[in-house]
């Protein structure tokens, strides 16, 4: 019933193949769990099963955010038999959920930003690359520009259908989660990068049948959202930012952050970022919060006052 369960989320809720693999692997530990440890199908589990369950989760040292996900899979799942006639009742709507701490994302300083794509833009001018280094090179810098200027999610950032640098428009529509299309604006800076990218990527004979702004070496897909990590990772350890503070969604995370550091509006951050929940996008409330106090203590009359 996993596949059915996959393929209707896949046809009815438009789920990426992404989303779908998560669940796929979600629900078949669940039901290798339950088939071992409690001798029945998944889709004969009552609460106790699925309790136990989250209880092996927890032991094995899995985090609460982890436990949560997999029992949101397992939440949609029975509501799929219980909607289908497949089952007469929900064994996951007694079950609780696991507590998640609230966690703040990592975010990179404008400064550090303003390193990383500095040092971008010199790897990419530099004369003295072989021809492949320097493809390597505009390309990062497309990609990192893009990134900050947009806010995108890295898989649709290395997804982008070549089409979007066709226009030369300060803005383009991304399809993101769902095959929800949002409009996101594009720099000048960003604008040029790309344009700078295309022109080298459109040298290679095999870019003519190529439907992907950034295409893996072989051109036979887009270019592999690890594969972006892992050079922004050794751009970053070039200029002095470890490895370990830098990844894609961090870069995700600073461009929502800085957007409202310098004033802008919460909900117009969650359209940029593609959030259907305002209550996705109030993670950073803290820095409004950091705003709102440098406001007052730098511009209220008894600030200053002891």
């Amino acid at each position: 019933m996993i596949d059915a369960f996959l393929e209707m989320m896949s046809a009815e809720r438009g789920a990426a193949d992404n989303t779908l693999a998560s669940y796929r692997l979600d629900l078949e530990d669940a039901e290798r769990f339950v088939r071992t440890a409690r001798s029945r199908r998944l889709r004969e589990a009552v609460p106790a099963d699925i309790s136990a369950y989250l209880q092996s989760l927890d032991a094995a040292g899995y985090a609460a955010s982890s436990q949560a996900r997999k029992l949101s899979a397992l939440r949609q799942y029975f509501r799929f038999l219980y909607s289908e006639g497949l089952r007469g009742d929900d064994p996951t709507g007694v079950i609780a959920s696991p507590k998640k701490a609230r966690t703040l994302p990592r975010v990179l300083g404008e400064e550090e930003v303003g390193r990383l794509l500095d040092r971008a833009a010199e790897e990419a001018a530099d004369p003295e690359r072989d021809d492949r280094a320097r493809a390597v090179a505009l390309r990062n810098r497309a990609l990192l520009e893009l990134l900050y200027a947009t806010g995108m999610r890295v898989s649709e950032l290395v997804s982008l259908p070549v089409s979007v640098a066709w226009r030369n428009e300060p803005f383009f529509m991304v399809k993101g989660k769902g095959g929800k299309e949002r409009m996101v604006p594009v720099t000048e800076t960003a604008r040029e990068a790309v344009q700078a990218h295309l022109e080298r990527r459109n040298r290679d004979p095999r870019a003519d049948d190529c439907p992907w702004l950034f295409p893996a070496e072989n051109y036979a897909g887009h270019l592999a959202r690890q594969v972006f990590a892992r050079d922004l990772k050794a751009l970053g350890a070039r200029c002095g930012i470890a490895a370990a503070k830098l990844s894609p969604h961090v870069l995700r995370h600073a461009f929502a952050s800085h957007l409202l550091q310098n004033g802008a509006d919460l909900r117009a951050v969650q359209q940029l970022l593609g959030h259907a929940d305002i209550s996705t996008t109030q993670i950073y409330t803290h820095v409004l919060e950091e705003r709102l106090h440098r406001l007052v203590t730098e511009h209220h009359p008894l600030a200053g006052a002891s």
